[in-house]
């Protein structure tokens, strides 16, 4: 019984768990059931939603789209009304010109029709005044002519002459006020050049290392630079003393240098004016850039410019040439606009117009037949060198530009201050003493030092005894006696030195 109880227990429990779970499950099912209608329900009003916003964003498109045609065909159709108006005032316009154009041909032809008729009538009245007079055209007008010029020949001189001088007033006049006004626009100040340069010391110990033994140092100083050396005439100070700028320069740099370095011996002398040589070769470089950036020139030949560059040591009259150069070819440009004539060409002319000096002394021949040359070698313009060659009167003025350079070389030379005359006539002397010293065979170099009291001719060993040495000085001595003038007297020194180099390694 108990067991019967039992398992109809357990079939009871398990019926009543059967029916406990299918109910929740059915009451799961219903909760899904309706969660998932709601869903349903929320997608279909959201979609409904959007395909309202979406059809009422489609009208709206619609409209303005609508509303842009109108107004296209609006500004269209008023477009074509007034181009319909252009071409009817168009039409009306061409009628009345060809109507216009019609009258004016009728005009020309009885224009040319009553011109015929005075031609025929005035041929008539000639001829007619031909037979009573008894005269023909040409002999009555030269007969009108003679008789003209006598009664009214003195008169007609005299006019002439007060035009004439008239004119010559007015171009005297305008002339002067074009070269006050050039002169005024263009100031720069007036250095004259010396022959002198200091070189400051830091103590005057430094003074007997420059002498050296027995003078040693300073002898091949002067030798290796053609400078001489002036010692002890102010304190802290040494002076070098050269007519030639350019190495005067040199001897400036190197001595200054070796003052710096202070390790002075002749070796080291010869070291340090190589060095010297070569910052002055850049000087020279940065000069002749300078000048014809200054003047406004930017496609010289950069020879042209390099030559140019020399003439910062150059001088004329104490005036120093390129300064001279770059003031002639601003004046010839302030000129040439005045007068309305090629600035370039004036301008290029007035710089290049003393070229020639940067290398006379080095080749024979006049500054201005080198310029000429120069010019011709590195093809500048044709027009340039006819602007620039008659400016000493050796050429006829080819182009109007020469003028112009010729009038500006003259002002800058004419101006207060601008030149020496003594100092030029004292450099062509020394460099007449040196050139002289150079034509003789075996010379080196020469050096004139002392003002020109004293010429050190250096030969090569190689080419000239010791006799022969001699003999040089002599034969420069005399040479010096017949074609020059000077005061006083001048002692020629010919020196020939021998050297042995090796170098140990």
């Amino acid at each position: 019984m108990s067991v019967i109880f039992i398992f109809g227990a357990l079939v009871a429990g398990a019926g009543i768990g059967y029916a406990a779970r299918k109910y929740l499950v059915q009451r799961a099912m219903k909760n899904v059931e309706t969660a998932i209608q709601e869903k349903l329900s929320r997608a279909e009003e959201q979609t409904k939603k959007l395909i309202l916003e979406a059809k009422n964003k489609a009208v709206t498109i619609l409209e303005n789209a609508e509303k842009e045609i109108k107004e296209e065909k609006s500004q269209l159709h008023k477009n074509q009304e007034r181009l319909l108006n252009k071409e009817v005032l168009l039409d009306e316009r061409s009628k009345r010109l060809e109507q216009k154009e019609e009258k004016l041909v009728d005009q020309i032809d009885k224009v040319k029709a009553i011109k015929q008729e005075l031609e025929q009538y005035e041929e008539k009245q000639t001829t007619l005044l031909e037979e009573r007079a008894k005269l023909s055209r040409d002999e009555a007008k030269q007969y009108l002519l003679n008789q003209v010029q006598q009664a009214y020949q003195q008169d007609l001189f005299d006019s002439l002459r007060k035009l004439e001088k008239d004119r010559q007033d007015a171009l005297e006049k305008r002339a002067a006020e074009l070269l006050a006004t050039v002169i005024q626009r263009y100031a720069r100040s007036h250095v004259a050049e010396i022959t002198t340069s200091s070189v400051p010391l830091p103590n005057e110990e430094i003074k007997g290392r420059i002498i050296g033994k027995e003078g040693r140092n300073i002898r091949h100083f002067e030798q290796v630079t053609g400078v001489e050396v002036i010692i002890d005439e102010v304190p802290d100070t040494i002076t070098l003393s050269c007519f030639d700028p350019v190495r005067r320069e040199v001897a400036r740099i190197a001595l200054d240098h070796l003052v710096q370095d202070g390790r002075i011996q002749p070796a080291r002398i010869e070291e340090f004016v190589e060095d010297a040589k070569k910052e002055v070769m850049q000087k020279i470089k940065e000069a002749g850039e300078n000048a014809v950036y200054e003047a406004g020139i930017v496609d010289f030949p950069p020879e042209i410019v390099h030559l140019l560059g020399r003439l910062a040591f150059r001088t004329s009259y104490g005036q120093n040439v390129l300064m001279h150069s770059i003031e002639i070819a601003t004046l010839c440009s302030m000129i040439a606009q005045e007068l309305g004539m090629d600035v370039e060409i004036a301008k290029k002319a007035g710089m290049v117009h003393d070229i020639g000096k940067a290398v006379d002394h080095e080749i024979e021949g006049s500054h201005l037949e080198l310029g000429i040359k120069i010019l011709q070698k590195y093809k500048v313009d044709e027009r340039i060198v006819l602007a620039m060659r008659s400016h000493h009167d050796d050429y006829p003025v080819a182009i109007p530009e020469a003028y112009i350079v010729n009038a500006a070389d003259a002002i800058s030379a004419a101006r207060p201050g601008a030149r020496r005359e003594s100092l030029e006539n004292y450099i062509k002397r020394l460099t007449d003493l040196e050139k002289i010293a150079l034509e003789f065979r075996g010379v080196e170099k020469a050096y004139a030092i002392q003002a020109g009291r004293e010429l050190r001719v250096f030969v090569t060993p190689q080419q000239t005894t010791d006799f022969e040495a001699a003999q040089l000085a002599r034969d420069v001595a005399v040479r010096i006696e017949q074609e020059l003038k000077y005061p006083g007297e001048i002692k020629v020194v010919v020196i020939r030195e021998s050297r042995a180099i090796e170098y140990a390694r």
